[in-house]
């Protein structure tokens, strides 16, 4: 008896490779500093109802650019590990050009410098109950 010859009809297929590599693909840091910025952060933080997001785009994460389903599901997100390991990311600045000129040896090389970055602060919306 021998070994059974292995199939291998999707060797070649390189966009399914990176079909599945972008499937859950978020935010760079960089990007998520810009949206850190008070006027992106206002913008993303007090979002109007869209249907389409989770909980209508209102329980949204600034540091991992994530919607939630509900308010407890924030506050457990908060909470976890992904969430830490964010914060975490982002104590430090983003690389800017002037300083990959200066590693080039254009110039004179600064350390990016750490900063302080806290959990957004979570307001709590009341609903109106009138309605019923």
């Amino acid at each position: 008896m021998g070994r059974q010859k292995r199939k291998k009809y999707h060797r070649g297929d390189t966009f399914i490779q990176k079909k599945f590599r972008t499937r859950r693909r978020t935010k760079d840091l960089d990007q998520i500093d810009d949206d850190m910025k008070p006027d992106n952060a206002e913008k993303l933080l007090n979002q109007d109802i869209d249907h389409d997001l989770p909980g209508a785009g209102q329980n949204y994460c600034l540091h991992c650019a994530k919607h939630f389903v509900d308010l407890r599901a924030l506050k457990e997100h908060f909470k976890g590990r992904p969430h830490k390991r964010r914060l975490r990311a982002l104590k430090d600045q983003p690389y800017t050009q002037k300083e990959a000129e200066a590693a080039a040896g254009m110039g004179s090389y600064y350390a990016p410098q750490k900063r302080t970055v806290e959990t957004q602060k979570v307001i709590e919306k009341e609903m109106d109950q009138s309605e019923n």
